[in-house]
């Protein structure tokens, strides 16, 4: 069994469930929201790449290193994907990562929501030491996101990967240790609850 296992996540904005083949029709539409496939400092499939994205993440799953999720909206419409990756069952440590959400969503609760949940299963149930979140380092609308979560900024990885353009991405990486979480819960559920 892949470690963490995909059970699935609800709140009231937002709610998350392991990822399928059938979600492809709904994320193809909710990718062009934005046009998100086109922001260069990131990697988000194309309309026509989701079927093909889905088997990826569902494969990286088969083999235990990544948990993916469709992201659903208050109907139950996915509108975007997030994933448990790097995923280190020995140290217990997961990065909260791959995400993208159609624009209509984008900076509404339910982003914080998903991230909330994600957060509370690796910490209370996981017993997860630490939670990354990475981006580019230019990605400054994501970078204040993260760190709007409580997350700290652990550095810079510089010359981190290459991106399909040819562009080389330094990455910057944040993390929330377990010390912290009880903090960071606080803070989110205030936020929800505004």
């Amino acid at each position: 069994m892949s470690w963490p296992e995909a059970v699935p996540l609800g709140g009231r904005h937002a709610a998350l469930r392991l990822l399928s083949h059938a979600d492809a029709p709904a994320l193809a539409q909710a990718v062009q929201d934005g046009e998100l496939w086109k922001l260069w400092f990131t990697r988000i499939p194309a309309p026509d790449e989701m079927d093909a994205e889905i088997a990826r993440r569902l494969q990286l799953h088969a083999q235990g290193s990544m948990t993916p999720y469709a992201v659903l909206d208050t109907q139950g419409t996915p509108v975007g994907m997030t994933s448990y990756m790097n995923v280190d069952a020995v140290n217990r440590r997961v990065e909260i990562g791959s995400t993208w959400i159609a624009r209509r969503v984008q900076r509404t609760l339910l982003n914080t929501e998903c991230k909330f949940m994600l957060l509370q299963h690796a910490f209370d149930t996981l017993d997860c030491l630490a939670v990354e979140l990475r981006t580019h380092r230019l990605n400054l609308n994501s970078r204040r996101a993260i760190e709007g979560l409580g997350a700290q900024l652990d550095g810079i990885l510089r010359h981190h990967q290459r991106l399909p353009d040819g562009s080389i991405r330094d990455t910057a990486v944040y993390s929330i240790t377990a010390p912290e979480w009880p903090t960071v819960r606080r803070h989110l559920q205030a936020r929800l609850a505004s």
